[in-house]
């Protein structure tokens, strides 16, 4: 059984608040797929409404904690103390389109021990508002899906690997580096996914449902969390050079140990 920190109960509250809140939206997002206006604006502003909820129940819990907000940008806290780091919807283009797979995201990261920056990140949550799902994961504490521990799977074969990925779109990110990657890459592996959720792709990670997950062009408040679990589960998460800091980097390789060098080596070959 695992035994959570009251942080954890804290986040859980107020992602099952917002959740609610999103859970009766995605039900009108289906009634305006056929409207003439369509369902953009709408879903601009549910996603604005998880946000504020989120920001209100964390800060009457924390006063003084600073927030990094998809919406709402950066809000610092006092001096010393840690921030919240939020997506209220991972996954937006999905609900937009009545796609039942999005996420709320929130992690909790500590001032650097120097106090001139920000060090690492300590808990994180992603909560499904239709399935009811909690992933959450705390530093030296393990990642768990509800009481059940997680695990990165065990497969050593690319093989029989399924890898997760983002697809750049739109103006946003790299087509052409993406290409690359994924034609060195799609040979080599069972299967390529493209879900539309990174902090979901990190989580099912974890859990051991991909064996591995490489994108580009990711903010903070896509990957916090999910880093958390995905280390926590004893899987590695680096940026596309191998180094260990990917928060700040936009881009993300992750797996398990024994395929995570392998796919290293393919997408830096692929990148010369």
């Amino acid at each position: 059984m695992p035994s959570h920190s009251a942080l954890i109960t804290v986040m859980e509250r107020a992602a099952r608040k917002a959740g609610s809140r999103l859970r009766r939206d995605f039900g009108e997002v289906e009634h305006l797929q056929v409207s003439k206006k369509g369902p953009a604006d709408f879903v601009s502003k549910a996603d604005m409404r998880a946000e504020r909820i989120l920001y209100d129940e964390l800060l009457k819990v924390r006063p003084g904690w600073g927030f990094v907000l998809e919406e709402g940008g950066m809000i610092p806290g006092e001096e010393g103390k840690p921030r919240w780091i939020i997506d209220p919807l991972d996954g937006t283009t999905n609900f937009l389109h009545g796609i039942p797979h999005f996420a709320i995201s929130i992690a909790v990261q500590e001032p650097s021990l120097d106090g001139r920056g920000w060090g690492k990140i300590t808990s994180g949550l992603i909560y499904e508002p239709l399935t009811d799902l909690t992933w959450w994961a705390e530093m030296d504490k393990g990642a768990w899906l509800g009481e059940k521990r997680l695990r990165v799977s065990a497969r050593r074969d690319l093989s029989e690997a399924v890898i997760a990925t983002g697809i750049p779109f739109k103006g946003h990110g790299d087509l052409g580096e993406w290409a690359r990657i994924f034609g060195a890459v799609a040979p080599q592996v069972a299967g390529i996914r493209r879900n539309g959720s990174a902090a979901l792709d990190l989580a099912w990670l974890a859990a051991g449902r991909y064996d591995g997950f490489w994108e580009a062009g990711l903010k903070v408040w896509d990957v916090a969390a999910g880093i958390l679990m995905v280390r926590e589960a004893g899987g590695f998460v680096t940026d596309y050079t191998g180094g260990d800091q990917p928060i700040g980097q936009g881009e993300i390789l992750a797996s398990n140990e024994a395929l995570h060098s392998k796919l290293h080596r393919i997408l830096a070959k692929s990148l010369l």
